[in-house]
C-alpha cells in the first residue's frame, strides 16, 4: 500500500475549493499579485510631500522641558514653595517648585530661548520649530514609549518608521528602508520599531551602535568562507527553492520575509559597510560632529540618510539614560555633553549638503518632567530632593527640515511648566504632522486587519498647519 501523501490544510480546501480551473486561477493571481506588490517598491504619497526621509533623534528616559527648551523664570520665586495650584498628578508623590540650575539665552534672528545645555543645538535654532505644548496619556514609560513611536500605548500596532516604508517604499534596494541605531536596547525593546500587523518586512533593522567595527555592528556582514560570486550561486539556488516552495504557499507572508531578508542581506554585504564606516568621512566633518557615540550615531544616520533609507532613529542610550529622578543638574548635563555638538553637527550637515530640505529631524522623548521636585520614596530616588518625575501634562520637543518652518516656538505649558495650555498637540497630532510633511493624508494611509481599516493615528490627530514652512 502506498503511504498516504502530505496535504497541508491550506493546500487542502485549495484543491478542493471548486475544481482545477479556480485552482489555476487562484495560482495565476496569486503570482500576479507577487509581482505586482514589492513591498519596497518606490510609491507616491497622497500629494507632494517635502519630506522624503526621517530622523528620529529619540532622546529616551524623558528630558526635562524646563531645563533645556522651555525656560520658566518663575520657578526661582517660587523655589522649594507648594504652586498656586494642585500638582497634577504624575507617577510619583512631588513637592514645591524647583527651579532650573541651567541659565537660558536667546539665539538666532529668531530670538528663542534656548538652555546652556545645548549651545550647538541653539545656534541652529532658526531651523527649529520647539512645540512646547505636547502632552501624552500617562507618566509611565512603557505605554508612553509605545504612544510616541507606535500611536498606541496599549496593543500591538506598527511603529512610524513602518508606516512611512510601508507608504513610501525604498530609495534604496541595497539597505534596510528603517533602521534603528541604539547602544544596547530602550525598555520595550524591538517593540519600540515593530511592523505591528503590517507585513514583517517593515519593521527596523536594529543596530547595537555600542559596537564601532562594521563586522561588529551588524552580523554576519561578512562571509569569511564563501566569495561574494559563489554566495551568489548560492542564493540563486535557495531562491529558486524557496519560489518552488512559495508557490504552493500563496500570500505566505512570513516566507516571503524571509527570502527577502536572505536577498537584502547579501546586497548589503558591500553597501552597508561603506555606510557604517564613519572612518570613511574627512576629517574635518569628524571633528565637527565630534568624538563618542553620539557622534558615530548622528553620523551615521547622515550617512544612511543620503544613501537613502527611508526612517532612521536614534536612541541615546540603553535603558532610559533621560530619566533622572534625582541628580538632574549633574545628569542632564552629562547627557546634553555628550549628544549636543554631534546633533547641532548633524543640521548643520544635513543643511550644507541639502538633504535638510526632504529630511524631517525630531528631537524629544516619550514625555517630559515635572517643574516641581520629586519627593523621596524608598527605592526609587535615593532619598533625595534634586531631581523631577515624569510628566505626560505637557513637555517639549522641536522639530527641523522636510518642510517645517524654523525659527517659532509654537504653544506654551502653564506659566510654572506642567500642563499643555495654549495650542496644545498630542501624539496623535504630532503623527499627523509628520506623515503631512511626507505627503500623506493621515486618515487615508490605512491597513486592513482584522476587519477594519487602521492607521498610525487610530480615530484621533489633527495636522498642525502652522508648523509648516
Amino acid at each position: 500500500m502506498n503511504p498516504m501523501p502530505t496535504v497541508s490544510r491550506r493546500e487542502f480546501f485549495a484543491r478542493a475549493g471548486m475544481g482545477m480551473g479556480s485552482l489555476m486561477a487562484g495560482g495565476m493571481l496569486a503570482e500576479a499579485a507577487r509581482g505586482a506588490t514589492d513591498p519596497f517598491a518606490m510609491r507616491t504619497p497622497h500629494f507632494a510631500g517635502r519630506a522624503k526621509h526621517v530622523i528620529h533623534l529619540f532622546m529616551n528616559g524623558g528630558p526635562s522641558h524646563v531645563d533645556t527648551f522651555d525656560p520658566k523664570p518663575i520657578l526661582e520665586k517660587y523655589a522649594g514653595k507648594p504652586l498656586p495650584y494642585s500638582n497634577p498628578g504624575t507617577e510619583r508623590p512631588t513637592g514645591g517648585a524647583l527651579p532650573s540650575p541651567f541659565k537660558f539665552k536667546k539665539y538666532g534672528q529668531s530670538g528663542i530661548e534656548v538652555s546652556e545645555l545645548f549651545p550647538h543645538v541653539a545656534r541652529c535654532i532658526d531651523d527649529i520649530a520647539v512645540v512646547r505644548s505636547m502632552h501624552a496619556d500617562v507618566p509611565n514609560h512603557e505605554p508612553s514609549l509605545l504612544l510616541m513611536n507606535c500611536g498606541d500605548g496599549r496593543l500591538i500596532r506598527p511603529s512610524v518608521g513602518s508606516w512611512v516604508t510601508y507608504g513610501l517604499g525604498s530609495m534604496n534596494a541595497n539597505l534596510p528602508a528603517f533602521v534603528s541605531l541604539c547602544p544596547g536596547y530602550p525598555i520595550q525593546e524591538s517593540q519600540n520599531w515593530q511592523a505591528g500587523f503590517l507585513p514583517g518586512v517593515f519593521q527596523a533593522t536594529y543596530v547595537n551602535t555600542k559596537q564601532q567595527q562594521v563586522d561588529q555592528l551588524i552580523d554576519n556582514i561578512k562571509n569569511k568562507r564563501v566569495a561574494l560570486g559563489d554566495q551568489s550561486e548560492q542564493l540563486d539556488l535557495l531562491a529558486s527553492m524557496n519560489t518552488a516552495h512559495a508557490e504552493a504557499r500563496p500570500g505566505d507572508t512570513q516566507l516571503e520575509q524571509q527570502m527577502r531578508s536572505f536577498e537584502l542581506a547579501y546586497r548589503m554585504q558591500i553597501e552597508a559597510t561603506d555606510a557604517f564606516d564613519v572612518a570613511r568621512e574627512p576629517q574635518h566633518i569628524l571633528d565637527m560632529y565630534g568624538e563618542g557615540l553620539q557622534a558615530r550615531q548622528m553620523l551615521v544616520a547622515r550617512r544612511l540618510v543620503e544613501r537613502g533609507v527611508r526612517f532612521v532613529q536614534v536612541w541615546h542610550g540603553d535603558g532610559q539614560p533621560w530619566d533622572h529622578h534625582d541628580d538632574i543638574a549633574v545628569g542632564h548635563r552629562n547627557l546634553a555633553n555628550e549628544s549636543d555638538q554631534a546633533i547641532g553637527a548633524l543640521l548643520t550637515d544635513l543643511k550644507q549638503r541639502g538633504l535638510l530640505e526632504d529630511t524631517l529631524v525630531l528631537w524629544g522623548g516619550e514625555f517630559g518632567r515635572t517643574p516641581v521636585v520629586e519627593l523621596p520614596k524608598e527605592g526609587s530616588n535615593a532619598g533625595k530632593m534634586n531631581g523631577r518625575d515624569h510628566n505626560h501634562h505637557g513637555f517639549t520637543v522641536w522639530m527641523a527640515g522636510g518642510g517645517i518652518r524654523g525659527g517659532q516656538v509654537y504653544g506654551s505649558t502653564d506659566e510654572f511648566g506642567f500642563r499643555a495650555e495654549e495650542n496644545p498637540v498630542h501624539v496623535h497630532d504630532l503623527h499627523a504632522t509628520m506623515l503631512h510633511c511626507l505627503g500623506f493624508d493621515h486618515e487615508r494611509l490605512t491597513y486592513r486587519y482584522a476587519g477594519r481599516d487602521f492607521r498610525l493615528t487610530d480615530v484621533h490627530g489633527t495636522v498642525v498647519k502652522e508648523l509648516l514652512g
